[in-house]
């Protein structure tokens, strides 16, 4: 166990973040570039607003709850400044992404600029102690309340010919909740918390397969559609730890076995049994799926599971979750880790090989890597002193 914490950290700490604190700081502009090559070089400057979030979220909460380090607040705020200059309409919604310099290139389609940009503020607020940035986070966590029936609002491509919900907004409800809980009123933590355990436990969790799909009737009932079929793996097993840390504060061991099981469920149907890692997107009939994509081996899908199986573990102690773990860990660091030219890469086709040498793009910045070895080392930190406690 004190092998894998000290891996962990001395990853992050010695590693990725050195990576980002290097090369994607604009000290023109503001904010941050995520698009960098294999070496840690911008290939495109447009800037997406989600990304900027989650790096602003990522350098407030080490702040928060690794070291007082003033050079991490001050890249934090890089983010927040241009954020709130540049990263939302009148309305208080947040773009997708802008130029270089923050003019608004595509408008805010989703709302998971927002649910980023809430999580940014909560912890900066957190930091400083700043209570416009507070408030910012407050209003902004409930203007996503406001689009819970109808995220994509007057982007939304679909018609009601076939009314289907997406787990995404329960998912990222049960953890977005949690990161905002010191600046919102403990009701609506509470009721945020009841909504996001239903929907993803009980609704969108099959109880007969014990997968996650990622569309269902409005009733619950599952579609035989390409999207009523849909699985992703990676989506189901995160969510997944966001319910153990729900069940950890509030005490429900049932909510964290239910979980655990999840877990297992869905990576025994999701391994590849013939190259190793976990598919992209799968069909929960075994058909095939509209994804093309759909065999590609992604960074944030093993990450979300070591993280998951390492909590898991914590909490239950299933010899099978390290079993589990150990067979997800080494392809993981042995496919993804660049120990070249540091941080990750994100993106293998199905054998394993390298599709994508980049660092960072729009859908890849800041965040999986760096919130995965966080988690991670303080997992096995806890049961490291757990075992020790115990002899």
């Amino acid at each position: 166990m004190k092998k894998y914490s000290n891996l962990y950290k001395d990853t992050l700490l010695k590693n990725v973040i050195p990576f980002w604190e290097k090369n994607s700081i604009d000290t023109v502009n503001g904010g941050y570039f995520t698009c960098l090559d294999d070496e840690g070089k911008v290939y495109d400057s447009d800037k997406f607003m989600w990304l900027q979030g989650r790096q602003a979220w990522l350098f407030s909460m080490l702040y928060n709850k690794v070291e007082k380090n003033n050079k991490w607040l001050e890249i934090a705020k890089i983010g927040v400044d241009f954020i709130c200059k540049h990263g939302m309409d009148s309305n208080g919604n947040f773009y997708f992404s802008t130029t270089c310099d923050g003019k608004p290139l595509v408008q805010p389609y989703n709302i998971f600029s927002d649910c980023f940009a809430a999580m940014a503020f909560s912890q900066y607020a957190i930091a400083t102690g700043d209570e416009k940035i507070k408030e910012l986070a407050k209003q902004t966590y409930r203007n996503i309340l406001k689009k819970k029936k109808n995220p994509k609002g007057v982007y939304e491509k679909t018609t009601n010919a076939r009314p289907l919900k997406n787990f995404a907004l329960p998912m990222i409800l049960s953890n977005l909740v949690l990161e905002l809980e010191d600046v919102l009123e403990k009701e609506e933590v509470e009721d945020t918390i009841d909504f996001s355990i239903r929907e993803v436990m009980d609704v969108f969790r099959d109880k007969n397969s014990g997968l996650i799909y990622e569309f269902v009737g409005l009733d619950g009932t599952h579609e035989d559609s390409f999207n009523g079929r849909l699985l992703n793996p990676g989506h189901g097993i995160e969510a997944m730890w966001f319910m153990i840390d729900i069940g950890v504060r509030r005490n429900d061991d049932n909510l964290i076995k239910k979980a655990t099981d999840t877990i297992l469920k869905i990576l025994e149907y999701s391994w590849d049994t013939k190259y190793g890692g976990i598919f992209y997107f799968m069909d929960a009939y075994g058909k095939p799926p509209q994804q093309l994509e759909w065999d590609q081996k992604l960074w944030w899908v093993h990450l979300e599971t070591l993280v998951a199986l390492s909590k898991a573990y914590e909490h239950t102690r299933r010899e099978e979750l390290i079993t589990w773990y150990e067979k997800v860990h080494d392809y993981t660091w042995s496919h993804f880790s660049d120990s070249k030219n540091g941080e990750w890469f994100g993106y293998l086709n199905r054998q394993g090989e390298v599709l994508l040498n980049l660092k960072g793009g729009k859908w890849k910045g800041c965040f999986h890597v760096p919130r995965a070895m966080f988690q991670c080392w303080k997992s096995f930190e806890k049961i490291e002193t757990s075992i020790k406690t115990n002899e």
